[in-house]
């Protein structure tokens, strides 16, 4: 048979299949809005503003993207298209504030994770570079309620696999849909990760499978030697973002990863601190203070030991899920899910966080633990909406239903927190946005599974 010739560059075949190629690419994929509606108008709602008291029949409008008008007697624009959520609640989109959403999608697979680079210190590494806008992951966490997330590198987590290092990197917020990370992107540096030295006395050998004690003096040398590189660090990046504001920078070779730490010297870009044990809290709080950082602790399973050091430097805490073995094991049963309402009640602002990607659809119930545990209903809802927005700087976008907000809005059959509530309807930048996922789809074909005969 005679082979079919290849067009020639340049040639007018060569440019028809060019041409033919471009409107396939470019042509929209089964089942995608062609042209979405940009005007909804969602009617008859208990709403949940997060901004002041819930709207008892109230109807909110979305335009463009952003939400144009909520209220008790709105009226209902020319053309929009109107959901009627009578018996339905309305509340903001809920905030993951610490994930690996997009960074790792099978854990036990390293070609599938991204999550950490190789080094101690990577404070040019920013997430959004590395996030898959097809991760199945993003599905099936939207499908829970969750709207935007915080991907934080070197972060750890149930999925995470790897060294994590000192300087982590940066971590990027997303809305969790988009089919590029431009699309999804709220901002792309939202804080720089530092994992905080530990006096470690007790390793773990691989080779024997037990447990190995090391001298406390010789711990302290390690400890100190990683806060004496980490200050060093700081120091090299001040001097730099001090040439850089001079316009001396061309009289030194470029560098990129104190360039990465200029805005943190500059106090513009927060440093998100993993620490849990109380005297490594209060170590990286006096480190951050001398340098002059703004700190976020993420993790704190001991923040409640510090509250009041917490509350007086104006220390925000990401807390971890609650459902964990406590610290030590003369510890309560339930010190970790009686910390949020201590925290509540020192006036410590945090957040509760899933730290993980697989599990970063149980967000609500984790919150819902807390209340189980003595934190105030109202307290929980914003960690996991306001709170989060409000301490990376994103609460003037997302967080509450006002008027000017991003439109990242969930329309649920019941409380959202609540395990058995079902969300109706997900906006996400003011878009109708489909709940389908994996898990669904799977549930659905073993559902209907044909059974075997007799």
């Amino acid at each position: 048979m005679k082979r079919k010739r290849a067009a020639r560059l340049g040639s007018p075949l060569y440019f028809f299949d060019f041409l033919c190629l471009v409107c396939l690419l470019a042509a929209p994929a089964a089942g995608a809005q062609i042209q979405a509606p940009s005007v909804y108008a969602i009617t008859h709602a208990k709403i949940f503003t997060l901004a002041g008291s819930p709207i008892e029949d109230g109807t909110l409008v979305i335009r463009d993207g952003k939400i144009a008008a909520v209220g008790a007697a709105v009226e209902v624009p020319a053309g929009a298209r109107v959901i009627d959520a009578k018996g339905l609640e309305v509340y903001p989109g809920l905030f993951d504030a610490v994930t690996q959403i997009g960074l790792s999608e099978v854990g036990a697979v390293g070609a599938t994770v991204d999550a950490t680079e190789a080094g101690n210190y990577n404070p040019d590494v920013v997430a959004a570079t590395a996030i898959s806008p097809s991760s199945e992951h993003l599905p099936v966490t939207r499908a829970s309620g969750i709207t935007e997330v915080l991907a934080v590198p070197a972060s750890g987590g149930f999925d995470f696999g790897g060294s994590r290092g000192t300087l982590g990197g940066q971590a990027s917020a997303i809305h969790l849909a988009g089919w590029t990370i431009d699309e999804m992107l709220i901002r792309k540096s939202a804080a720089m990760v530092v994992n905080w030295p530990q006096i470690q006395t007790q390793t773990f050998d691989f080779a024997t499978f037990s447990r190995k004690e090391k001298p406390y003096s010789e711990a302290k040398q390690e400890y100190d030697k990683q806060v004496n590189e980490l200050t060093d660090w700081i120091d090299r990046a001040r001097h730099y973002a001090q040439a850089m504001e001079k316009g001396a920078v061309s009289k030194y070779d470029r560098d990129l990863k104190l360039e990465a730490l200029a805005p943190v010297v500059r106090g513009e870009l927060p440093v998100l601190v993993f620490a849990n044990r109380a005297r490594d809290i209060r170590n990286a709080v006096e480190f951050c203070d001398k340098q002059k950082l703004k700190m976020i602790l993420a993790g704190g399973a001991e923040a409640y030991k510090v509250k009041d050091l917490l509350r007086s430097k104006n220390i925000p805490v990401i807390l971890r899920p609650m459902l964990s073995s406590p610290p030590d094991e003369d510890d309560p049963y339930d010190r970790e899910l009686t910390e949020p309402a201590e925290l509540a009640a020192a006036g410590v602002k945090f957040a509760i966080a899933s730290f993980d990607n697989s599990f970063a659809r149980r967000l609500g119930q984790n919150a819902a633990n807390a209340v189980a545990h003595g934190l105030a209903y109202d307290e929980a809802l914003r960690a996991v909406t306001i709170n989060p927005a409000q301490i990376f700087g994103l609460g003037s976008q997302i967080g509450t239903l006002e008027q000017g907000k991003i439109a990242n809005i969930i329309v649920t059959d019941g409380d959202p927190l609540e395990l058995t509530s079902d969300v109706r309807y997900l906006f996400i930048k003011g878009q109708l946005t489909s709940t389908q996922n994996k898990h669904q789809r799977l549930y659905e074909k073993y559902a209907n599974r044909p059974k075997a005969s007799n």
